[in-house]
């Protein structure tokens, strides 16, 4: 295909992850990369190397403690405010931003400038970006909407992906669907992991059925670097446990969430979470969204996974027979090569699907990711 150039907004760890692996995907070129503090863009191509090297121990957590306004006036925990703002700047270190010498975050780099509003600058430069990541956390669940929101207000045109978990979102993004195709932008959501890879898995296993009547997502994930280097992800998930939400689960100070770790041992199992696996397999008329279910274990002691990643999904065939399909990752591969992978997978396959005329809103399910 032709060559492809994206930004990356947000560079935490599923932002500088999707930097590191694009540089093992053919015809991908990194233009852009921000975070709440500044802006890095050359068409000519990031050097990722020493954009990585330089924010290496000095980057931005996915989740600041400090945050942004919210729309309602409250605080928020955004990384980058989709109004435009870049956040609060004074949080010290230890407070929720590892930082070594004077600049913080993507400022921190050469090929950087720090910027009051790094979505902006994006969407300034956007006739020279076919596609932008948005690798931010998604602690309100409007938030991933008003970017986009944003995108739309600015004249973009192009490919927007994000890899969100939560069902109610996808709701929102169909809302806007008929302005995505108004102004030309292909919007692929929950195109991660789960959602996303395991969410395409499903759709291909249950083309055995005639009726599809239960499909059951069960990852594991090892993170041995704990809570430090992914708060983010870890702050996500720990908003799945029955006696937290998406609310309570943001306003957790991070002694609060290493304290819930410790309660854990450091093992969290997570039953019957919130993932879009649901609505992303029903709008692509697989099943019910009610016939699916998502669990999985979290251990921040370990690299090793916990459980072997797996999806069975579970139908009637056309001769009446019932049966179960079942797909696994492989133990070896991480939490970082599932996600980014498929992500820019899927952002090559909304590039594609951009070029050729076709907008709106897609999902995992809809559509083969590009290798």
């Amino acid at each position: 295909m032709d060559e492809v150039t994206f930004a990356v907004l947000g560079t935490g760890g599923i932002g500088r992850r999707a930097l590191e692996v694009s540089q093992h995907k053919d015809h991908l070129t990194p233009v852009a990369a921000c975070d709440r503090h500044g802006t890095a863009i050359d068409f000519d191509g990031l050097d990722v190397d020493e954009l990585l090297a330089a924010t290496e121990g000095n980057i931005d957590n996915e989740v600041a403690t400090d945050g942004g306004e919210r729309t309602d006036g409250s605080r928020s925990s955004s990384e980058l405010r989709s109004d435009g703002g870049s956040g609060a700047t004074t949080t010290e270190s230890g407070d929720g931003v590892k930082q070594h010498g004077e600049d913080r975050g993507v400022v921190a780099s050469e090929q950087a400038r720090a910027s009051d509003d790094p979505i902006q600058d994006v969407i300034d430069h956007g006739d020279g970006i076919d596609a932008v990541l948005l690798a931010l956390p998604n602690y309100e669940h409007d938030f991933i909407p008003r970017v986009a929101d944003r995108f739309l207000e600015g004249g973009y045109s192009g490919v927007l992906i994000d890899v969100l978990k939560r069902s109610r979102v996808i709701d929102m993004l169909d809302e806007r669907s008929e302005a995505f195709e108004d102004a030309g932008i292909t919007f692929i959501c929950g195109a991660g992991a789960t959602p996303g890879l395991l969410t395409g898995a499903a759709a291909l296993a249950a083309q055995s059925f005639v009726e599809v009547t239960d499909v059951d997502i069960w990852w594991g994930v090892g993170l041995k670097s704990g809570y430090e280097d992914n708060r983010g992800t870890v702050r996500e998930d720990i908003a799945h446990l029955p006696e937290y939400d998406i609310e309570t689960a943001r306003d957790l100070s991070d002694a609060e969430i290493e304290a819930i770790i410790d309660e854990h041992d450091g093992v969290i199992e997570f039953e019957d979470m919130e993932h879009a696996d649901d609505v992303l397999l029903e709008r692509a008329g697989v099943c019910d969204a009610e016939d699916v279910t998502v669990g999985g274990i979290l251990d921040v002691q370990s690299d090793e996974k916990p459980t072997t990643t797996t999806v069975r999904v579970t139908g009637r065939t056309f001769d009446g027979e019932t049966a179960t399909n079942t797909f696994q990752l492989g133990d070896e591969t991480s939490m970082e090569a599932n996600v980014n992978g498929p992500a820019l997978g899927y952002l090559k396959a909304g590039v594609r699907r951009n070029r050729a005329g076709e907008y709106g809103v897609f999902g995992p399910a809809e559509l083969m990711p590009g290798f």
